[in-house]
Formats: structure tokens, C-alpha cells, sequence
């Protein structure tokens, strides 16, 4: 892909414009907003690694809510029955009979909602970072800490969102992860937007959802504790919950080539494969080592071709042999897979 996909706009049933794209194809798996700008997120580049790779076998819509992004900023309603009226259209708006829903911090509790309403559209969920009752996840004090400052300086918010909380570093993604906060919503729009997140509770809701749902939770975060979202699986009839290794409150960037392809594999397969042993190094050939070293560190097919004093298209061929024995689809699976296993 060379370019991000054209926005287009879906109507509520209130009368609010959604911000939406579509990109891949394959099964509709729709990626639920929390405070986005989906224009804005695009430029991330862990976050548009993350949307290349999972439109390679899905076709995946993303969204702004209302108030928020590219997404009609007349806010009004933001509570649960609202988001899910914002999710309604886009769904609509795409002409999909049955969805996968990806659901990340408080659009954790409006795909429940959803789900538990709409049992014969809803194939699976992946969800991540929320609760039931959403007060769980948001009670920690470090969480606390952070919002308090979203009326009190703003830009301090979105700068401490970006690094301090969701653990982005201090690179190009953390900055544009910053920007995308900042430019997502208002101070006020997103004081709003999380007073109404704290009372959001579907509790009650749980048991009425029947989709085969993935919670996600990383095993040293501390935001987040482990009791909420294992709490959220256990109520579900079909929940399962999977503790990741890592200590950041969010995917795809700590082992984010493993968390794509978990999460493609869910979509795809309904499969969750855990604790499998990565294939033995004696597997690969010396050539195949000596590209896999090369391309862990970043090299081009063409700069590892003159390393190694082979053609591109040998290259090409080694690595698709490597990646076949190793389980791996991409180079950024591959260098985690490296990465892991201490390939010198």
C-alpha cells in the first residue's frame, strides 16, 4: 500500500457523520475506536505496520467516533448507546452481513454491547485493555494520574498518553502517537469522553454474547491489572483470556509481529496457539542464517544481495524458505523471531 485508504463518512441514526476507511479484503474485521484520528494514525509507523499486515488477510475498517478525528465534532451524546450507534452505521455503511470486532479500551465495552444485541452479526472479538464495567480498568492510579491532566494542559496529556502510559518511547512513533492525541478531540470533548467511559458497565450484557472472543492482557502491565481482564473473560460464554509477554498496555508494538499474527490468526481461524516452541535454528540452512542475520538488522533484500555476493532474487528465495520453516509471514516477523531466539 502507498497511500492511506479514502475516508469516507457513514450517517448514525442520530444524525452525527462517521469517519471511516476500508482496506484489504478478507473477512470484515472492524478496528473499534477509543480517542482516535484515524488520519492522524496512519503516519505512526508501528500503527500503519500494524494496518498493512492485518489488511493482507482481512479487510479492516477503521473509524472515528463522534467527537473525534475526522468524524463529525459536534460530540453531543458519548455515552455506550451512542458508540454503539456509531458502530451500527459504519457496519452499515460497509454492507457487512457478519463482522470480527477488534476492541481496544473502552470500545471494549461498546463491542460487548453490540454482540451481545446482535448475536448473528458478530463471527469473533479481540479485545483489549477494557472491562465490564470500564471504572476497573480506569481506577489505577497511574490512569488517574493521567487524565487529571487533560484539562489542565492538554498537550502534557497527550505527550505523557503517548510515552509514559502506553509505553511508545521517546522515537517518531511516540511523537506521532502524541500528535494523534492531541489533534483527536477538544480538552472538553475528551473530558467527556472519559467521564462517560468511567460509567459505562455491561456487566449485565456479558453472558448474552455468544461470539468466541479474545481478551488480551500483557503480563507486567501495570495500568491494567490482570483480576480485570480476567474478569471480563471469565463472564463471557465463550472468552478466552491470553496473558502476553511485555509490560506495555497496548499492541502491536512491544512483540508486535506477534500480536498480528495472533490476532490474524483469531480472525482468520478462530485458532490461539500458545507456549509452541519456535522452530529449532538447525531447521534453516548456513545461507538461510547468514540472511536472516542480514535482514534482522534491517537490510534491503538489495543490501543483503551484495553482503553476501548472491543476486536479489536469491535473496528473495532464501527468505521465503526461511520464513516458511520458521512459521513467519513478513521481515518484521522474521526479526522478532531473530530477536527471540538470539539468531547471530
Amino acid at each position: 500500500m502507498t497511500g492511506e485508504p479514502e475516508v469516507r463518512y457513514a450517517q448514525t441514526s442520530d444524525d452525527i457523520a462517521i469517519a471511516y476507511q476500508v482496506t484489504g479484503s478478507g473477512p470484515v474485521t472492524i478496528w473499534m475506536p477509543s480517542l482516535s484520528n484515524i488520519r492522524a494514525q496512519w503516519r505512526v509507523p508501528a500503527l500503519r505496520m500494524a494496518y498493512e499486515r492485518l489488511s493482507q488477510d482481512l479487510t479492516l475498517v477503521l473509524y472515528d467516533g463522534r467527537g473525534t478525528g475526522s468524524s463529525d465534532r459536534r460530540a453531543g451524546d458519548l455515552g455506550l448507546d451512542a458508540h454503539v450507534r456509531d458502530l451500527e452505521a459504519v457496519i452499515e455503511a460497509v454492507g457487512a452481513d457478519r463482522v470480527n470486532l477488534l476492541g481496544y479500551y473502552h470500545a471494549v465495552t461498546t463491542a460487548v454491547a453490540y454482540a451481545a444485541a446482535n448475536p448473528h452479526r458478530v463471527a469473533r472479538m479481540l479485545l483489549f485493555g477494557g472491562a465490564a464495567r470500564m471504572r476497573e480498568a480506569m481506577s489505577p492510579a497511574q490512569t488517574q494520574a493521567l487524565l487529571s491532566l487533560v484539562e489542565q494542559d492538554w498537550d502534557l496529556f497527550a505527550d505523557a498518553a503517548a510515552t509514559a502510559w502506553l509505553g511508545w518511547g521517546s522515537g517518531e512513533n511516540a511523537g506521532r502517537v502524541a500528535e494523534a492525541f492531541r489533534t483527536a478531540a477538544t480538552p472538553a470533548v475528551a473530558r467527556d469522553w472519559f467521564a462517560e467511559a468511567a460509567r459505562m458497565d455491561v456487566s449485565d450484557l456479558l453472558d448474552q454474547v455468544v461470539a468466541p472472543t479474545l481478551v488480551l492482557h500483557r503480563q507486567a502491565a501495570s495500568q491494567i491489572p490482570v483480576e480485570v481482564s480476567r474478569r471480563l473473560a471469565d463472564g463471557l460464554r465463550n472468552g478466552t483470556l491470553v496473558e502476553l509477554e511485555g509490560s506495555t498496555p497496548t499492541l502491536f508494538v512491544e512483540g508486535g509481529a506477534q500480536d498480528l499474527a495472533m490476532a490474524s490468526r483469531w480472525f482468520l481461524t478462530g485458532e490461539v496457539h500458545r507456549g509452541s516452541a519456535p522452530a529449532p535454528a538447525t531447521a534453516l540452512t548456513t545461507r538461510e542464517h547468514d540472511v536472516l542475520r542480514l535482514i534482522a538488522t534491517g537490510r534491503t533484500n538489495a543490501s543483503v544481495a551484495r553482503d553476501l555476493g548472491i543476486t536479489e532474487h536469491t535473496v528473495e528465495r532464501h527468505a521465503a524458505n526461511l520464513y516458511r520453516k520458521l512459521g513467519v509471514r513478513s521481515r518484521a516477523e522474521a526479526t522478532a523471531w531473530a530477536i527471540r531466539n538470539g539468531a547471530d
